[in-house]
């Protein structure tokens, strides 16, 4: 395999889907040298399979608003490899979803899902639909619509999807609601991320940010270091960065920064519990803006409209709102302010250049596709319970979610390590994720 052919060849397929390509890029680039340790793997043409979904959805979802007007908005899903198992991931309403966004998140899931050693595939989903601003009953309307056309594409031997950024407890419940009355059937592995009482599990709306902080954890350990005391600045408020809060505070890091698209609050001396419940607060109003928590906390936090979370000096840097959002300036600002790790908790959260200046700083960097595993790897907990008819206790899932997360890092540190003695966490979450799946692609033919 050579990468630039590879390329090359999918950018004259897909002209324009550059976060799609990007994915590809980094994915191809990593595994180049062991996928040319296998033969087998390129008589098979394992990558020229691999880097195309097995299909794709596209829909048009008509619903009625408040005002009694008609709105159209267009719905996907992305089931892109099944090899280990049946699809999965999420779905994400927001108005800047296209194809070539849910191409580029499906691809990412085949190799989280992969890492978490659960028998999972890779598919993702959504629409342009923007729930900003919406009203509960606007939101209903939409998500029922929109699962009249997915219903017969989805259920748990086929592919549960999740929620994502826009799809939370309401959504998913609402969507749920939908495929129930349309199957027929008491399906609750269907989709993931239900609330608890109706085959939801415990934890899962914390598991992402959990996650992420127990492969940090894992993190400076490998450096001798702890979390207490750290610094920690996050990007975001909404679930994932809420459970980040959650657990890192637990473990006795400060979280002095949080973000959202109106600007950045500057926590002084670190959250505390009242604020880190705040922020599910703040991400219900549905007004996506952070600048109130300032106002709520006035004593200890200060708001400056504009800038990002990473204008905040800390030790650690953890974007966990949107793909591509701490670009290369972003990553200079943090280093000349002294970060000392970056984990990558969004999908795709860091733009090529960033990724680069922090490895050729040598700044410890961990890929969104191990770091926040955690959310799918409960999701899967999830619809082992549902199997079993029975929930376990939030000790129990925090348990299995920490021993996934240690195992995830370990086989980064087993493909990552470096002749020099460094860790390359990029390229190990990578070939990791890479193997299973393609060794699974090798003994089910080619279909």
């Amino acid at each position: 395999m050579k990468v630039q052919d590879i390329m090359a060849h999918l950018e004259a397929k897909h002209p324009g889907e550059s976060e799609y390509l990007q994915a590809v890029r980094e994915v191809l680039e990593s595994i180049e040298e062991v996928y040319n340790q296998h033969p087998e793997f390129e008589k098979a043409k394992i990558v020229e399979r691999l880097v195309e979904p097995d299909r794709i959805f596209t829909f048009r979802v008509t619903w009625v608003d408040d005002k009694g007007e008609v709105q159209t908005n267009l719905g996907y899903r992305v089931q892109f490899n099944a090899a280990l198992g049946a699809y999965k991931g999420g779905l994400r309403f927001h108005k800047a979803v296209n194809v070539s966004m849910l191409k580029f998140l499906g691809f990412e899931q085949i190799f989280k899902n992969s890492l978490t050693n659960l028998p999972l595939g890779g598919g993702k989903g959504g629409s342009d639909f923007d729930p900003v601003g919406k009203s509960d009953a606007e939101v209903m309307r939409f998500c029922q619509a929109f699962m009249y056309e997915l219903w017969r594409n989805i259920g748990p031997d086929q592919d549960s999807p999740a929620g994502d950024v826009g799809v939370g407890g309401r959504e998913i419940g609402y969507l749920y609601g939908a495929y129930k009355k349309l199957a027929r059937e008491h399906s609750t592995g269907a989709l993931t991320g239900k609330s608890y009482g109706w085959g939801g599990s415990l934890i899962r709306p914390e598991a992402t940010g959990f996650g992420a902080i127990y492969y940090v954890e894992r993190m400076l350990k490998e450096k001798k270091e702890s979390l207490k005391g750290k610094k920690i600045a996050l990007s975001g408020f909404g679930n994932v960065a809420w459970g980040a809060a959650t657990k890192a505070t637990e473990l006795g890091a400060e979280v002095v920064a949080i973000s959202g698209p109106d600007g950045v609050v500057e926590i002084k001396g670190g959250m505390d519990k009242k604020m880190i419940a705040y922020m599910l607060d703040l991400r219900a109003s549905g007004k996506n803006i952070v600048e109130p928590f300032a106002k709520k906390f006035s004593k200890v936090s200060k708001f400056t409209a504009g800038k990002k979370a990473w204008s905040v000096k800390c030790d650690i840097a953890c974007p966990c709102a949107f793909q591509n959002e701490l670009d290369e300036k972003d990553a200079k600002q943090l280093i000349k302010n002294g970060v000392q790790y970056v984990a990558e908790v969004s999908n795709m959260g860091c733009q090529p250049g960033a990724i680069a200046a922090f490895q050729a700083a040598g700044i410890p960097f961990g890929p969104g596709k191990a770091v926040n595993a955690g959310g799918v790897a409960t999701s899967g907990l999830e619809i082992a319970q549902n199997a079993a008819h029975y929930n376990w206790t939030s000790e129990e899932v925090d348990a299995k979610l920490h021993k996934i997360m240690n195992d995830i890092y370990d086989m980064c540190v087993q493909y990552g390590k470096e002749k020099d003695g460094s860790i390359n966490y990029v390229k190990g979450a990578n070939i990791a994720g890479f193997m299973r799946v393609a060794n699974a692609m090798l003994a089910q033919g080619t279909i």
